[in-house]
């Protein structure tokens, strides 16, 4: 794999906001559901639209997971970064982190109306 690659659901306005921020800071390369190759759909779990997933040399890091690697990845820096290192030293840290992330992927119709971006399954070719 020649760089990390963020899957994610390219049919939602908010995660299509995100998957561009993320990759706009950062060498990621987006991939929607409705863009998946045979081959990438074989390194990704058999429920993968439950959530995205970020495929890497070290593996396939999903959901919560895969936003925070994707996060650790960009440069985004400052405080924020700093604050999910020292996160990780806790064992409750990841229950949360996921427990976050299904949050907001439950809700983001009302984030999409905080930031959103036309996904691109939805734009007219």
């Amino acid at each position: 794999m020649e760089r990390p690659t963020l899957v994610y659901d390219d049919d939602c306005g908010f995660c299509t906001w995100w998957a561009d921020h993320l990759s706009e800071r950062s060498s990621i390369r987006l991939v929607g559901f409705s863009d998946l190759t045979p081959e990438l759909r074989t390194e990704l779990p058999e429920s993968y639209e439950d959530c995205s997933h970020l495929l890497t040399e070290e593996g396939v890091y999903s959901c919560g997971a895969s936003i925070e690697q994707a996060f650790l990845r960009s440069d985004i820096d400052g405080p924020a970064r700093e604050f999910v290192q020292f996160l990780r030293h806790f064992e409750e840290y990841d229950r949360l982190r996921e427990h976050g992330y299904q949050l907001v992927a439950n809700n983001r119709d009302l984030f999409g109306k905080i930031v959103s971006k036309t996904p691109p399954a939805r734009r007219e070719s």
